[in-house]
């Protein structure tokens, strides 16, 4: 089977390989950094499901892959101040069937709340908050403010695990 990553992030790709290997499944894969469609910092589920969706779909184009994995991080911003983290994978194959499937939400820092609406990105404020480069492309800020219990790639696999296992659900049927 011919899978396509809708990203060059290592903590990204890492996680769909990781599910795939952890489901005993046999790919050979390739990774494309393809626009999202979206603002770099989508600042809600429907953003950051767009977003995801809007990857693998063009990843799926690009690679002539069976099937291609778009995965998108994103914030929350509700009524109150509440900033929270959230993320968001789709699956697309070329019969045209899509799936999503979101992971973990955390409340981020309230102070971060301005610099998002005005923009920032969220990689970008994980940077100056904890004075290093490449949060991002590894534990992200669910890592940070998990303490490590939990890192990006952690919880981008288990969104991976559940669009995958969505994915042969509904293609059991074709498989009898």
């Amino acid at each position: 089977m011919k899978v396509a990553i809708g990203s060059k992030n290592p903590a990204k790709y890492k996680a769909v390989l990781e599910a795939f290997d952890q489901l005993d499944i046999t790919c050979t894969w390739s990774s494309h950094e393809v626009d999202s469609g979206v603002r770099a910092q989508p600042i809600s589920d429907e953003e950051t499901v767009r977003g995801a969706i809007q990857r693998a779909r063009s990843t799926l184009k690009e690679s002539g892959a069976d099937i291609a994995i778009g995965l998108e991080g994103g914030v929350v911003l509700d009524e109150g101040s509440n900033v929270m983290v959230c993320n968001w994978g789709a699956l697309v194959d070329s019969a045209g069937r899509e799936f999503i499937a979101g992971g973990a939400r955390i409340p981020l820092p309230d102070y971060f709340r301005g610099p998002i609406e005005q923009g920032v990105e969220l990689g970008d404020l994980m940077e100056q908050y904890c004075n290093r480069e490449g949060i991002r492309k590894h534990e992200g800020a669910l890592g940070i403010f998990t303490n490590g219990a939990v890192s990006r790639v952690e919880m981008f696999k288990l969104v991976s695990l559940i669009l995958i296992g969505q994915w042969q659900y509904n293609n059991r049927d074709s498989q009898d």
